[in-house]
């Protein structure tokens, strides 16, 4: 059955893997599943047809049949769920990977996704230039917390999963602000998820679109 995932016409990072597609991207090339992608303007992205996969109107959306899917962290678990490679066959570890997932998504990122915000929808805020440094922080009190947990070691908790896949897509939204690089050993681990092969070929893809001459009109 034929996978079908939407993902930015041309992406506002310019293809350098920051948009969420990504993330499902990634996750189809782990599993080694096939999958064919449709590109959506932002136009499209708020019309009738994209809304009935996303209701409000973002990407990515996961087409599988008669299954529709929106929100990455649902999409990569549903993969994850039914294909091997993403999460431990050990009911313990398997639910410990899932957490993480969660902690990326719901812990994690929101104060990374603030100061983007901040920085370049608030910016020319008068009270900005004073929120920008207390996000900031924030942001540093959760990657210390992480940092420790994290260790020496090359995973979150033991092998690969999709935990880490979330939290790498996570993580890479920071280095544009030069944060990540406060932390040497959290920097080594988003390193680690983008020489995975996996991550190499969905990076490639998403480029690609985006490394091509615009079509007229």
């Amino acid at each position: 059955m034929t996978i079908t995932i939407t993902a930015f016409e041309r992406s506002p990072d310019g293809g350098k893997g920051l948009a969420r597609d990504t993330r499902v991207r990634w996750a189809l090339e782990e599993v080694g599943q096939a999958y064919e992608v449709r590109l959506v303007s932002f136009r499209a992205m708020k019309e009738p047809a994209h809304l009935r996969l996303h209701p409000f109107g973002q990407i990515p959306t996961y087409e599988e049949g008669d299954l529709v899917l929106f929100e990455t962290g649902a999409i990569v678990l549903h993969l994850a769920q039914t294909r091997a490679g993403l999460l431990p066959d050990d009911a313990n570890a398997r639910a410990r990977a899932i957490t993480w997932m969660f902690a990326a998504l719901n812990t994690v990122e929101p104060p990374i996704l603030d100061l983007v915000i901040v920085k370049f929808q608030e910016g020319d805020k008068p009270w900005a230039k004073e929120r920008l440094p207390l996000v900031a922080e924030r942001i540093r009190d959760r990657l210390v917390q992480l940092s420790a947990r994290l260790g020496d070691a090359e995973w979150l908790d033991g092998a690969f999963s999709a935990g880490d896949l979330m939290m790498v897509s996570v993580l890479l939204r920071l280095r544009p602000s030069g944060i990540l690089d406060e932390f040497p050993s959290l920097a080594a681990y988003v390193a680690r998820g983008e020489a995975r092969p996996a991550y190499q070929r969905a990076f490639a893809a998403q480029w690609a679109v985006n490394a091509a001459e615009p079509q007229a009109g």
